[in-house]
């Protein structure tokens, strides 16, 4: 069975309204009209993320952390915090020109595509 992309999109759209409106209307640090509105956002970007695969063999630049540290092995600190300032001020330059347009990069960056960001909900 394929997946409808648009569906799934609609379905996506439909369910960032709903987090949207649990977040701003919440009741308190623990409102679980929160969390469920989260675990429906993720179900329903998973389903799009799968129907673009499916139909269009595209993906979404984003990626959803399962929360699951244990095997990533990244929590060792290398002591090289000035190598992540640049990293990030990389990034930074990469998004201003991704959020320019198309073609318009600031002087001095490469033509690369940004990585992928890894969200994760927080509390």
């Amino acid at each position: 069975m394929t997946a409808d992309p648009r569906a799934a999109l609609d379905r996506f759209v439909a369910a960032l309204e709903a987090h949207y409106h649990a977040v701003s209307t919440r009741r308190g640090d623990d409102d679980p009209a929160v969390d469920d509105a989260y675990e429906v956002l993720a179900d329903a970007f998973e389903v799009y993320e799968d129907s673009l695969a499916q139909v269009y063999s595209e993906v979404t630049p984003f990626f959803l952390d399962d929360g699951d540290d244990e095997d990533d092995g990244d929590d060792e600190d290398d002591g090289d915090e000035e190598g992540d300032d640049d990293l990030d001020a990389e990034l930074d330059t990469d998004l201003d020109a991704d959020l320019e347009g198309p073609g318009v990069r600031p002087e001095g960056t490469a033509d690369a595509e940004p990585p992928g960001q890894a969200y994760q909900r927080s509390g």
